[in-house]
């Protein structure tokens, strides 16, 4: 993009790395690919990223957007959005033969094997989390029997375990290091005992967007943080900002949802996107600010990504003959 003179004292602080995470765009390419090899539609249970933007992009090419299994018609591919589902879910689909792709984010699937395992051992897991989130409902659904869900330091006073030489913490990878690690403390404080997950489970790209917003908040008086509202990850980018001094931090899907007067008496803007956001929109917030004066792009760059997904491996089959077949199976005939 090419940047006029910069106005005296007017820049942009501008986070590395910031949007698409690995698991984000495997997801996002998987439909894309479905799309391409069986044709529309391809069901997706829930949003496949929590991203407005990306859902009404992938709807106009033919993918739906479904609430719950049961809405999918007999027959069709459904696939599982990047935050991953229980256990249960698979079951749904099998009920309503229907053939599925999982596009579960790798390291989404890792929390689940890891709660899998602790509860085969026995352990009392407590996973930290926000109530309600997908991949909260997902992971407990591994081991709904184990499970207990802290929601926050709050939350700490009423867990109670089995035994306390048995219990583990896990947690949702979309957190804030700093808010899952206060928990951590009050809950090890509870129960001395409490094991820690062999890895830490919030994943690297939360960490690396938190760390780069963190760099930037002391000098950036605004924060725009790039992401939908029902984005964890995108929401706790906001409050990092605030943390690390920010005098202001406000979430936007586009850049016509920024309000002129939040640039009053500021010289310094901070921005950056989450993992579920394509760096279009974050293109265009510049855009926006360059023809406000703000022309003068510095990077802040907290760490290389490199990391890749390969694509779930359903896509190397046809699931159409897969889904004809099951439905064949149940009616006694055969598939055309």
């Amino acid at each position: 993009m090419d940047r006029m003179t910069a106005s005296p004292g007017r820049r942009v602080l501008l986070a590395a790395p910031r949007g698409y995470c690995a698991g984000v765009d495997r997801a996002v390419i998987a439909v894309e690919k479905a799309l391409e090899q069986y044709g529309a539609p391809i069901y997706v249970r829930h949003e496949i990223v929590h991203n407005k933007y990306v859902v009404q992009t992938l709807e106009k090419k033919g993918a739906i957007f479904v609430e719950r299994t049961e809405e999918v018609p007999e027959g069709n591919i459904v696939m599982f959005s990047a935050h991953g589902v229980a256990p249960v879910v698979h079951e749904e689909a099998a009920r309503g033969k229907l053939a599925t792709i999982d596009a579960t984010c790798p390291l989404v699937t890792k929390v689940h094997k890891e709660a899998v395992r602790f509860a085969g051992e026995d352990y009392d897991i407590l996973l930290i989390g926000h109530e309600g989130h997908e991949e909260v409902i997902g992971t407990s659904g591994e081991a709904p029997d184990h499970i207990t869900l802290v929601d926050g330091p709050e939350d700490v006073a009423k867990v109670e375990v089995r035994d306390e030489s048995k219990v583990v913490w896990l947690s949702q990878t979309t957190l804030s290091v700093d808010e899952t690690m206060e928990t951590v403390d009050a809950l090890k404080e509870k129960f001395p005992q409490l094991i820690s997950p062999p890895s830490d489970d919030i994943c690297y790209a939360t960490q690396n967007r938190q760390l780069a917003v963190k760099q930037m908040g002391a000098e950036a008086e605004l924060v725009i943080v790039v992401g939908s509202r029902n984005s964890s990850n995108s929401k706790r980018l906001v409050e990092v900002a605030k943390l690390a001094g920010s005098r202001e931090a406000y979430l936007v899907d586009f850049a016509d949802e920024i309000d002129e007067a939040w640039l009053e008496g500021v010289s310094t803007v901070g921005v950056t996107s989450g993992a579920s956001v394509p760096e279009v929109l974050v293109e265009q917030v510049l855009e926006w600010l360059a023809q406000r004066g703000f022309e003068d792009v510095e990077i802040v760059k907290a760490a290389e990504e490199s990391i890749t997904f390969s694509l779930p491996k359903e896509l190397r089959r046809d699931l159409r003959d897969e889904a004809a077949a099951l439905i064949a199976e149940r009616t006694g005939t055969s598939p055309e």
